[in-house]
């Protein structure tokens, strides 16, 4: 059995629609959405809407930790503007070309930046969106967990520790446990380009250490400081940045 797995597809349809080539199902992480490309500042949303100079300065204030001033800078650029119909009408445009990129069988979770809510209208038949749920793939029982925790980026789907902790706390013991964002450990928590800690998932990190699960497969982090260790029997691994590199990481059993 052959599974490819996904993570931080942020707009790249063309290299996910061959993502799944040679492999029984594709499993993906979540972050379908580009709003900001951090290593491009002309692709995403945000660009689009608001060009490259204004994209480079808010990049700039949220790099260095400035959250409130991005903030207020976002705000002054959104003034007089309908935001949510603005950043809805751009989403449903790469939600329309990714769904269709999605191979047969997929199975997907939510990342931060998506948006939920949107996703019964594009996912087709042989897209299965799971969250606190669980599946079997060829003996292996895979659990799924999305979305991400608050934080001082505020992106679209962030929720409590506690709403976070119970889906997890759901799924009970699996093999795989797949999730967009790492447990809480700071090697996989810091990213070295953006020079901070993301959120990580205590609730997951615990899972790990009670339950031991084969594998604990995650993204969130682009340049993470490391990109796999060993939490006691568990191979914890951050399967990469797809949105830069194209390339799905693969688990064979």
């Amino acid at each position: 059995m052959r599974v490819h797995v996904v993570s931080d597809v942020h707009g790249n349809a063309t290299d996910l629609a061959r993502a799944g080539n040679g492999a029984d199902a594709l499993i993906c992480l979540g972050d379908l959405v580009l709003f900001l490309d951090y290593a491009d500042h002309s692709r995403g949303i945000f660009p689009d809407l608001f060009g490259v100079e204004n994209a480079d300065r808010i990049v700039e204030l949220r790099t260095a930790g400035r959250f409130e001033e991005a903030r207020a800078f976002g705000r002054s650029l959104w003034a007089g503007l309908d935001r949510d119909a603005a950043i809805l009408g751009a989403v449903r445009k790469q939600y329309s070309r990714l769904f269709a990129a999605f191979p047969t069988p997929t199975y997907a979770t939510y990342g931060n930046v998506d948006v939920p809510d949107l996703w019964p209208e594009y996912a087709r038949p042989g897209t299965t969106v799971l969250d606190g749920e669980r599946i079997e793939l060829g003996g292996l029982v895979f659990g799924f967990v999305g979305g991400g925790l608050r934080s001082p980026m505020r992106t679209p789907f962030e929720i409590s520790d506690e709403e976070y902790a119970a889906k997890v706390e759901a799924l009970g013991e699996v093999d795989v446990l797949c999730s967009h964002i790492p447990p809480e450990v700071p090697e996989l928590t810091y990213d070295t380009v953006a020079r901070r800690f993301e959120r990580g998932s205590v609730a997951l990190l615990d899972a790990i250490r009670r339950t031991r699960p084969r594998y604990s497969l995650f993204g969130h982090v682009h340049q993470p400081l490391a990109r796999r260790m060993r939490i006691g029997a568990t191979e914890c691994v951050n399967v990469g940045h797809f949105a830069a590199t194209g390339r799905p990481w693969a688990l064979e059993w």
